[in-house]
């Protein structure tokens, strides 16, 4: 029984890194429908964020979608973690860039 929970174990990590994470979709999953539901969850997550964070939301203005889409794919959300530590992880994130994009500009 252990080899089957071990093997369903793997298996949702799979169809979790292809919903949360970016990754490929698992063998026997539809990749076009698991891309609409990662899609939907993306979207969810970003919708919480700005409602945690807005003045992160208005700094990054139009760009803030394609923005908070490039944190998620290299940040998938934790088990345990909560929405505020997301948001302020995605705030350091966009800080982080700024700096950055500011120092190449000198």
């Amino acid at each position: 029984m252990t080899d089957a929970r071990e093997r369903l174990a793997a298996q949702q990590s799979a169809l979790l890194h292809a919903l949360l994470a970016d990754g490929p979709a698992p063998p026997g999953f539809d990749e076009a429908a698991l891309r609409v539901e990662a899609d939907a969850l993306l979207a969810k997550r970003r919708r919480v964020v700005a409602m945690i964070v807005p003045e992160v939301v208005e700094a990054c203005g139009a760009e803030f979608a394609a923005r908070f889409a490039e944190y998620a794919r290299g940040n998938p959300r934790r088990v345990g973690s909560r929405a505020r530590e997301d948001a302020a992880a995605f705030a350091a994130f966009v800080a982080g860039r700024k700096r950055r994009w500011w120092w190449r500009r000198r």
